[in-house]
Formats: C-alpha cells, sequence, structure tokens
C-alpha cells in the first residue's frame, strides 16, 4: 500500500464513527428550514451535502481542509526554483488534510507517474471524432471509453466489501487523474496544433509536465499549477461537484462519475465563465479602439452597458461577499508576469471601476470580480486563445476535488442521494395554508 493510501487509510479509521455518531445519535436535529423559493430556485444554499474537502466562506472565500487560498499556496511544498506548490501535494492535502513532506510528495509524484501511460484506444477514439468536435465533448468521451479499466466495477461484482469500496475508488481516481494531462493536452494540439503531439516527459511534475505537452515555455507550467489548484474544488454544491458527487453516489465508478462531472462543468451558467469573459473582454477593447482607456471612458462604458441592461460578466458570486481570493492570487500573478499586457490593463481598469459603480446602481450582492474575471486573460497571453479549450483546463482541476470528494463519501458510506420532489399544487397548498 502506498504511502499516501495508508495514510488515508488511517484518516478514515477516524472519521468514520464521527459520521456514525451523527447519524444515530443527533439524526431528528433540524440544522436549517427550506422555503418555497429554495425548493423552486435550485435548491439555493439548502444545507443538505457534507464536505470536508473545501468549504467556500462569504467573507474568506475558499477554503480548502480550513485554510484560505494564500495558505495554501504559502504553506504546500514548491517546484524547485518555481512560485507555485506541487499539483500533487496539493492532492495529497485534499485526501488527507495534511501539509506533506517533500517525499511525500515526491511518492505521490511517482504514483502519479507509474500510472500516467494512456491506453492507445483512447487517443484512437478521440482521433475517430469529427475535428470541430468541442474539446470538453472530445475530453469527457476519453475519460468514459476508460471504464473499463475501472478497479471498482471489476472488484463490486467479486463481493468488495462496502467499507472498502473507497480503496477501489482511490485506485479509480489515482489511475484516471495521473492520466488527464497527456489526454488534455493530445486534444489540445490535435484540434490547434495540426496534430503534432508533444510526449510527456516522466521526470516533470503534474503541472510542469502538462506545460511541456501542451508546447508552452515557463513560466506556463507554474500558470498551470496555479490554474489547477485554485480550481479544484468549490464545496459539493456547484454543479460539477454535485454532478460527480451525485453520479457516484449510486456506485457509478470514478470515470462515469468524472465524465459526469464535466458534462456539468461545460455548461454557460459554470465553467464555461471564464471563455464568455475573455469574448466580452475583446469585444470592449474593440469598442474602445484597441487603446487604454482613461478611468472616466471606462466608467461611462460601464454605466452604459448597465442602462442598457446588460451585465458586466466576471462580476458577482452567488455565495461571495468580497473578491474572490481565486481572482486575487491570479491577479498577482499578472501584475508580476504580464503587467504591460493590454488585455490585463483592461481587467485591471475594470476591477477599479466597477465594484463602485455596481455599489452605487444597488443591485448587485457582490459587485466584486471572480475568478473568471481573470483566467481567461493569462490563457491569452500565454498563446492559449482558443476559449473553448479553457473549461476543458478547469475540469483537469476540478478532477481533483471532485475525485477526493467521491473517495470520501465511499470511505464514510454516503448513501445514494435521493432528494424528495412536490408538485405546484403542494406548493401552493402550502402556501396558502402558510398564509391563512
Amino acid at each position: 500500500m502506498s504511502g499516501l493510501k495508508q495514510k488515508l487509510f488511517e484518516r478514515i479509521q477516524t472519521e468514520r464513527p464521527r459520521t456514525e455518531r451523527l447519524v444515530k445519535e443527533f439524526g431528528n436535529v433540524k440544522v436549517d428550514e427550506v422555503t418555497v423559493s429554495q425548493i423552486i430556485g435550485g435548491m439555493r444554499d439548502i444545507k443538505s451535502l457534507v464536505t470536508d474537502i473545501s468549504y467556500l466562506d462569504p467573507f474568506e472565500g475558499i477554503r480548502f481542509r480550513g485554510l484560505t487560498i494564500p495558505e495554501v499556496l504559502e504553506k504546500l511544498p514548491k517546484v524547485p526554483n518555481r512560485e507555485m506548490p506541487y499539483v500533487e501535494g496539493f492532492f495529497h492535502f485534499l485526501l488527507t488534510g495534511e501539509i506533506p513532506s517533500a517525499q511525500e510528495v515526491e511518492e505521490v509524484h511517482q504514483e502519479f507517474n507509474s500510472r500516467k501511460d494512456v491506453p492507445e484506444y483512447v487517443f484512437d477514439i478521440i482521433r475517430a471524432m469529427p475535428r470541430d468536435s468541442h474539446p470538453m465533448t472530445m475530453f469527457a468521451t476519453g475519460i468514459m471509453s476508460m471504464q473499463r479499466e475501472s478497479i471498482f466495477a471489476k472488484e463490486y461484482h467479486k463481493d468488495l466489501k462496502k467499507n472498502d469500496y473507497w480503496a477501489a475508488y482511490y485506485e479509480d481516481a489515482m489511475n484516471l487523474l495521473a492520466k488527464l494531462p497527456e489526454i488534455a493536452a493530445f486534444i489540445y494540439r490535435l484540434k490547434y496544433r495540426d496534430g503534432n503531439i508533444i510526449a510527456g516527459d516522466p521526470h516533470l511534475d503534474f503541472g510542469g509536465n502538462f506545460a511541456h505537452m501542451m508546447g508552452i515555455d515557463k513560466p506556463y507550467d507554474d500558470v498551470s499549477r496555479l490554474y489547477f489548484i485554485l480550481h479544484s474544488d468549490h464545496e459539493s454544491g456547484n454543479v460539477s461537484a454535485h454532478t460527480g458527487h451525485l453520479v457516484a453516489s449510486a456506485l457509478s465508478d470514478i470515470y462515469y462519475a468524472t465524465s459526469a462531472m464535466l458534462n456539468g462543468l461545460a455548461g454557460p451558467l459554470h465553467g464555461l465563465a471564464n471563455e464568455e469573459v475573455l469574448r466580452w473582454l475583446h469585444g470592449v477593447m474593440e469598442t474602445m479602439g484597441g487603446k487604454v482607456p482613461t478611468e472616466d471612458e471606462m466608467k461611462k462604458f460601464v454605466w452604459d452597458t448597465l442602462k442598457s441592461g446588460h451585465v458586466i460578466p466576471g462580476f458577482g458570486h452567488a455565495v461571495l461577499r468580497k473578491t474572490d481570493p481565486r481572482y486575487m492570487a491570479q491577479r498577482e500573478f499578472c501584475l508580476k508576469h504580464l503587467p504591460d499586457d493590454l488585455i490585463f490593463k483592461y481587467v485591471d481598469l475594470l476591477y477599479k471601476v466597477v465594484p463602485p459603480i455596481l455599489l452605487e446602481q444597488g443591485k448587485a450582492k457582490n459587485p466584486w470580480p471572480n475568478v473568471d474575471a481573470q483566467s481567461g486573460v493569462i490563457q491569452w497571453y500565454y498563446g492559449v486563445k482558443e476559449y473553448e479549450f479553457y473549461t476543458v483546463l478547469f475540469g483537469i482541476g476540478r478532477a481533483l476535488g471532485v475525485s477526493s470528494n467521491i473517495i470520501w463519501a465511499r470511505a464514510l458510506g454516503y448513501p445514494l442521494e435521493r432528494p424528495k420532489s412536490l408538485t405546484t399544487k403542494m406548493l401552493e397548498d402550502a402556501a396558502n395554508n402558510k398564509k391563512s
């Protein structure tokens, strides 16, 4: 058993009694009230899921295993001579809640490296798809095709014990995560670089090898590490994380669950948002004649946009009530590495003028920028100018958090998810009874 898997096993043994006690002794404790608007409005803010991997605090932003983003980036072991932490170390942290040692990071790297070879049939299937297929379709299809490799699917039919489900999911997750950088880079080079595929380098870490296979020089390796970490998880309730969790609750294996997660991520109201922000930014630049506007000119443009009934994409968040720390982490990278980039200058100017205007307008609960306002800018600067590929990058990162959540859900024996639906008439009756 690997060091990471052994540590995870020990952690599971201490966590299971906590969950069992909550259900047995406190199962009837009321935590929240549900309103009609929440039932109709997409179950917004209903407290009905559990995850210890991450928590979205309205005023602190995302916390991974209790640590803020700045704390995570500071405390995790960093790649030698680079600014950003190892993705391998971050995954160890998501699973165990402990900051790994350099040796433990190396062990995860070696484990990923031993599992990274992608079956040739996956590439054949992707090549067989129409070249104009969306890269997310290719990505989800490539992952789905590997379901035949699932260890859990095989072991389940051999009378695998429920308390051991997590171990099979762990093996599947490690096998899949190790392959994601190569599958994603293959899709990119196939679609956008005339099929000129670059082989992986086993000596490089997760983020560094991805940058190498993409064919992009440093510091894009740090861009990749930062991007995958920032996009890894966002509580259980967002569409991608919840979809992966939901599908796996039926004991569908990690390949089914991850493919489903990506399908949810591909929507315009979720992972596609970073693409839409960059499209909008290019439209703004065209309107401004390609020059950097003054603050007064940008203020006028923002007000004109709002008065015409349109929104400023990349600003606002369903939960956050401050600037998204993921945005700030990327902003700091931009200030250091691309301060004079034209698109970043626009983003920087919008960061200064939009929040006060939205506050004055009085309609936005959160007038500050979110992660999508910044992420596409960095990709564009380093040559990844194909908008539709951005969500694939998001998917690589999100798979880290979704896999961690799924492994723990099986370890703690969480059941099949099955919320109860009501008819509209039932809601009307409830409303009338309340009114009378």
